[in-house]
């Protein structure tokens, strides 16, 4: 069975930068759509980013775009999100997710697979 493995989170200041790292296993990475969520105490779960099973195509929710980006290597079997200018508001548990996918299709949702999280905290 598919596992995801989030690591990098942390306490920065406002205007830093972070990366957080998904690790896959017990599936073939260059087979899964991956996406990225944030979701902080007392909110909605938010669709952050997300990523094409080839890492050819990605889309990005509208408060991080032109901040973030999401990245992956398949030969280590890794997604990544590099965070730049980040914000208190930013602050929030960060999941990442997959999906079984055989052609280069993206989305939003529909993901079957979830990591356990890692704790974002941007102090003002």
């Amino acid at each position: 069975q598919v596992q995801l493995v989030e690591s990098g989170g942390g306490l920065v200041q406002a205007g830093d930068s972070l990366r957080l790292s998904c690790v896959v296993s017990g599936g073939t990475s260059s087979n899964l759509r991956m996406g990225w969520f944030r979701q902080a105490p007392g909110k909605e779960r938010e669709f952050v980013a997300a990523i094409s099973a080839s890492g050819r195509r990605t889309i990005y929710g509208d408060s991080v775009k032109g901040r973030f980006t999401i990245s992956r290597d398949n030969a280590k079997n890794t997604v990544y999100l590099q965070m730049n200018g980040l914000r208190p508001e930013d602050t929030a548990g960060y999941y990442c997710a997959a999906k079984s996918s055989y052609t280069d299709y993206i989305s939003r949702g529909d993901f079957h697979y979830w990591g356990q999280g890692t704790q974002v905290t941007v102090s003002s």
